[in-house]
Parts: C-alpha cells; structure tokens; sequence
C-alpha cells in the first residue's frame, strides 16, 4: 500500500478519477515536454462517456491553458485495462514528440503504461488484513500506531490538514444555498436539512438529520467543483467527514483524537484501493460509497473505543451491505444519485459500527473476503452499470418522459 497522502488528496471535484487523475497526470505530461506547441488528449470508456458531466474536457482545458488543446471523447474504443483510459499526445510544429497512455484508477491515482518509475511507492509491507492484525498484535500496538510505524509521526501534520479541509468544506456546504450546475437543476439541500425544526424530534431522528446534512455539504461542494478531500474518491468524499464532524461534536472529541480515526479509516480505504478498486468505473459505486462506508465504520468504531477485530467487523458489514451497488450517475453528473448515497453510507456507517460493537466476537466474514468479493462482484457487474450513464437509473430517467415531464435541457 502507499501512503496515505495517496488516499487522502485535497482538491476540487467533482470527481477524482474525471479531473483530479487527469489533471495530475497532463501537468507532469505538461512539465515534461515544455518545447510542445500543442497537446491532444483522446478519453475512452468512462472518461469519453461521462467526461462533460464530469467536467474533464474543463480541467484539461484549464490544465493546458497557456496551449492550443485538442480534446476528443472516442465513446467506441473498448478499454482492455482500465475502463479511465486516455492518451496525451505533445506536439511540435504539428509533429508528434511524446506520447503517453494513462490510466485514472481512482481516488487521483493514475498509472501511466510503461512508466513504472513515475509510480508512487509502496511504503505497506502487508499484503492482507489478517497480516496488518497479526502485525499489530505482535508489536503491540494498534491500526493508528501501525501508520505511525510505517510513515512516521509526521503524517499526523498531514491528516490534521486533511481534517481542517474536511471540516472548513462542510461549514461552507451548511451555508451555501442555490442550484448547482447541469440541467438538473438540483436544489442545494445541506443547509435546509441542516436548519430543519422537527417537534419533539428523538435522538436517532436527529442524528440521522445532522449526518445526512454533513454528507449534503460536502457532496454539494464536490458536485459544484469545490475543495474537497478524496475519501476515497470525490464522489463519495461526503460520508467519512459527516461521520466524524458528527461524532466530533456529540462526543467533545478532540481534533488529536479525530486524526487517529483519519489514520485508522485511512488503512481501510488504502486497503481496499490496494488489492481490489475504488474506482467506480471499474467495479461500480460498491468501490466507492462501499469504501468509504467503511472507512467511516472504522473511524467510527475506533472512537468508540473498539478493538482491531470489532474495526475489522465493522467494515466488512458496512461493505457486505453495498456489494452490487452499481454506478449510474444521471447525465454523467455526481448529483443523482451520488448526493443521497453519500448521506445514506454515512448513516449506515453508524449502524455498522453499532453492531460490530455488539455482535464482532462471533463474526464469520473477514474484511479480506469481502473485498475480494466486491471487486468479483465489480467486474461482473455490466459496463453500463460501472459510470458510463447507458444503464439503471441514468438510463430510465433519460428515457421515461412520464416520470420526467418537468424535464429541462
């Protein structure tokens, strides 16, 4: 596994494997050959398919600014790798100098083929969970002592500025109305959520209220292009920080505590990544919300007090609970249904880790299983359900003009 400082990426969305990935990748093209007079850049798959939605053709414009762009959205080619695939070709003097194939795995990642040495390293020496418990159980030390073991305590400085991001993206999502881009025309909805007054409104009432504002805010920042923290990914980066800021609150938890939850979410989310996906094009939004609902269990039950093995138990309901998701943003935008998933993962969240609190001691999945499973799951998944926008909710919604009449282009 590398370092967390490769899961957790501060940017703007609205999606980490459409613009973040992208953007990383054609400014080190960019840096790379300086001499070029122009750039063309073809996306595939997933990229080509839901890319205006998702805004890429805008961040690789803005990226390439200074520089005549040429961008093409080849919607036929079949990816063999990885359905995020482009090429960046450098040209000069209208003759080509470079060119580079680069895969967006998610979360920001990218790889570009054939250039292992451009890859970041692998700093997590184990290969499995079950390896990461027996580490900590023959040093004696728990999942946030394990990071700090590997990449030092200076990663704390880093987590704290991921969590001062978190928090500052959700303040802003909580005072922030009005329509979001696209032609959905989606109402801002964090802040009413936020301000809403139920009479004699029960705890668990309200704090299914609070958490699915906090998950609104972030998602509707994401979805707007705001600065958000890749937890895994864009798409999902509301449901880990509505967790915490929620237990932050309801349990005076100091920000010191709420870094080694980061940390502790951190192994789950870099796991995952690791040996299956969170990518949605890949193996749908079971990658990604399922991801981060886990990640979120874990935080979550390690502030609670719960050992490795309930950690463990709570992100492997929290996953087992989301295996088939598929992804099938509507006109390729993360709103419908990404915004309410976020909200629904991050409550969910919760309830997992309840329940490994009390049940974890007779528990017959282990985490490894299930993310082996998901990512089985994934690539059985159809590609119109993996963020291409040609099947499930996307496709009926398009197609359905009964259920749609308010429908504006």
């Amino acid at each position: 596994m590398q370092s967390l400082k490769e899961l957790y990426k501060i940017g703007n969305g609205p999606s980490s494997s459409h613009t973040m990935g992208p953007k990383r990748a054609v400014e080190i093209f960019k840096n790379k050959y300086p001499e070029a007079d122009k750039f063309k850049v073809i996306l595939y798959g997933s990229l080509a398919l839901t890319g205006k939605g998702h805004l890429t053709d805008y961040i690789i414009e803005e990226t390439l600014k200074e520089y005549e762009t040429e961008i093409i959205f080849d919607t036929d080619y079949k990816c063999e790798v990885h359905p995020n695939t482009f090429d960046i070709f450098a040209i000069k003097n209208n003759e080509e100098i470079a060119k580079w194939r680069v895969y967006s795995v998610g979360g920001g990642t990218f790889q570009i083929e054939n250039k292992k040495e451009l890859e970041f390293e692998n700093i997590y020496k184990e290969e499995s969970f079950g390896e990461i418990e027996k580490y900590c159980e023959e040093n004696n030390c728990d999942l946030y002592d394990y990071v700090c073991k590997v990449e030092g305590d200076s990663i704390n400085d880093y987590l704290q500025e991921v969590w001062n991001s978190m928090q500052k993206t959700i303040q802003k999502g909580l005072k922030t109305e009005g329509i979001m881009h696209g032609k959905l025309h989606l109402e801002k909805r964090a802040k009413k959520l936020f301000e809403k007054h139920i009479e004699n409104e029960d705890e668990v009432t309200k704090q299914n209220r609070l958490v699915s504002a906090y998950a609104y805010a972030t998602s509707e920042e994401n979805a707007s292009g705001g600065i958000i923290v890749t937890a895994p990914t864009c798409g999902a980066s509301g449901v880990l920080p509505a967790v915490l800021y929620y237990m932050k609150e309801k349990y005076n938890f100091e920000d010191s505590k709420i870094i080694k939850a980061l940390a502790v979410a951190g192994v789950i989310g870099n796991f995952v990544k690791t040996n299956a996906s969170i990518s949605g094009a890949e193996c749908g939004c079971q990658a990604e919300i399922g991801t981060a609902c886990s990640m979120a269990s874990a935080g979550a039950t390690y502030l609670l007090g719960g050992s490795i093995k309930k950690i463990e138990n709570a992100s492997e309901i929290a996953m087992e609970h989301h295996l088939g998701l598929t992804c099938d943003p509507i006109y390729g935008y993360v709103q419908i249904p990404c915004i309410e998933r976020n909200a629904i993962g991050a409550m969910r969240a919760l309830e997992s880790s309840s329940l490994a609190m009390m049940l974890s001691d007779d528990r017959k999945v282990s985490f490894d299983v299930v993310v082996e499973t998901m990512y089985e799951t994934g690539k059985d998944l159809q590609s119109h359900y993996r963020e291409t926008s040609e099947g499930g909710l996307a496709k009926k919604y398009c197609r359905n003009k009964y259920y749609n009449i308010d429908m504006k282009e």
